[in-house]
């Protein structure tokens, strides 16, 4: 039998089958091959039509089953992974109502920083870990107080895994994770956030039915089977936000278990047992895919905006473009640690969770024009956004989470020797490279829901690593020298 798994981002739709047995990867594709539209009406503001994932998952699909020559018949489940934080609203004919407001439309910011104050921060954190901040709940509260005969004929509210699952199935359904990704679900009363819903004076039925993580949520309806090419029945097992999927697809399920992603952001994802909060909000608690009111289990998410962008900034910027990444850290490597005293802070992509929401830009310090070159730059952007993770990091440890294992795919800035090395260098954690993605991970997750797999264990018995990279401790003082710089840095900056 097959699994096949769906990753709905925004920039664009991927789609995987995966034989059951094996856990080999049979097909993937992706689609649109450019980016997907995005519009913004407004500075701050990111809004997709829910209808065009849609298309292009018919479009990635139709491809993977082409390539594979898999029987429909012979899909045992299907499982869905998504972008987080996104709004989604339809009327009672399961007509979207709207662009989808996105994970980076910042507009619901401030409503989310007043309802903190209104509600009081520690009831808020207490209760639902994080503040309402700019999270799906926030963003209806922006359109019931800016579209107001729009809000009056919301039927249901969705994330956007939850709208690909109603497209499938025609049920509208979604999950104590995904409640938490959006701050609508409170960890004290293991429900439906009334607290929050309340106070922005929402309609408590507009939350869907919900449903276990990993179980057999709904079926693929007769029309949906002839519009993707599948069997009608399939079984729809598995639904989860991005980076609890990306966990789940490194089998980072337990305590003390981190997984890490390092693209245009990054994000640093560990799990715990304990519900803990920071009290500046500055790294964000979710309900991970195996929580359950009888065992905590809640992923703690650091997230950098500035990562690989600051290293495609300079390809483009410094190298012109000529040099490729992979020339680049060929020049960085011969580059010493700390890089001769340049420092870089890679937060020029907007506003930073990590640092209080605050937005100090990028910046380069410690230039010499007689000793640097464009190889010094290099490295010192790699270090820069390691220490940045570093910074974070130091964060979780207050509520918990102490890395010793790191565990990422072998993607973006981890195929960079020297981002690996530093990381492991800084942080003490023995990194892990695996060779996974979050479409493969979906579908491990339908066959764990639908019980083809008899537990996570024997779902990720075929997850092969690729590289392990120890720490060097006869480093360990240049990396922590060189922390401190940047550090120092970082805290005028700010």
């Amino acid at each position: 039998m097959y699994l096949l798994g769906f990753d709905i981002g925004s920039s664009s739709v991927k789609a995987s089958i995966i034989n059951g047995d094996s856990g080999e990867c049979m097909a993937s594709a992706f689609y649109p091959k450019q980016e997907m539209k995005m519009t913004a009406i407004q500075s701050g503001w990111a809004e997709q039509d829910p209808e065009q994932w849609w298309e292009n998952l018919k479009t990635a699909v139709a491809e993977i089953m082409q390539k594979s020559a898999v029987n429909p018949k012979d899909i045992d489940s299907i499982g869905i992974s998504y972008q987080m934080h996104g709004l989604v609203v339809v009327d009672k004919d399961q007509n979207v109502l709207r662009p989808s407001i996105i994970w980076c439309d910042s507009r619901a910011t401030g409503i989310g920083e007043k309802a903190l104050k209104e509600i009081g921060e520690e009831k808020c954190l207490a209760n639902l870990l994080n503040s309402p901040g700019n999270f799906t709940a926030s963003k209806l509260k922006w359109v019931k107080d800016n579209e107001p005969e729009l809000y009056a004929r919301i039927h249901k509210i969705m994330l956007p895994g939850d709208y690909i699952a109603m497209k499938l199935s025609g049920d509208i359904k979604t999950t104590a994770s995904g409640l938490s990704e959006g701050i609508l679900w409170n960890f004290k009363e293991n429900k439906a956030a009334k607290l929050l819903i309340d106070h922005y004076g929402f309609d408590e039925s507009f939350i869907p039915e919900i449903v276990p993580t990993f179980s057999v949520q709904s079926v693929v309806s007769e029309s949906a089977a002839k519009e993707m090419g599948l069997a009608p029945g399939t079984k729809i097992s598995y639904r989860a936000g991005d980076q609890p999927n990306n966990a789940l697809s490194l089998n980072v399920l337990n305590p003390g278990e981190i997984a890490t992603t390092a693209g245009t952001s990054g994000v640093v994802y560990g799990v715990s047992d304990e519900i803990k909060y920071d009290q500046k909000s500055r790294v964000n608690t979710f309900a991970h895919v195996n929580h359950t009111a009888e065992a905590n289990r809640l992923g703690v998410l650091l997230c950098i905006n500035g990562t690989g962008i600051l290293n495609s900034w300079l390809n483009k910027q410094v190298g012109g473009g000529a040099v490729s990444y992979e020339g680049m850290n060929e020049l960085a490597a011969n580059v010493p640690i700390g890089s001769n005293g340049l420092s870089i802070l890679p937060f020029g992509n907007g506003a930073e969770r990590v640092l209080e929401n605050k937005n100090p830009g990028s910046t380069m310090a410690g230039i010499n024009f007689n000793i640097h070159s464009n190889a010094h730059l290099f490295r010192a952007a790699q270090e820069g956004i390691v220490f940045s993770f570093k910074y974070g990091m130091d964060i979780m440890k207050t509520i918990g989470i102490d890395a010793k294992v790191i565990r990422a795919g072998k993607a973006n800035m981890f195929l960079s020797p020297i981002f690996r090395e530093t990381l492991a260098g800084i942080s003490g954690a023995t990194i892990e490279l695996y060779n996974t993605d979050g479409s493969v991970g979906a579908a491990r997750g339908a066959g764990i829901g639908s019980g083809y797999y008899k537990s996570p264990a024997e779902a990720f018995a075929n997850l092969k690593k690729l590289e392990t990279i120890e720490p060097c401790l006869n480093k360990k003082a240049e990396y922590e020298a060189a922390y401190g710089s940047w550090k120092s840095m970082l805290e005028k900056s700010i």
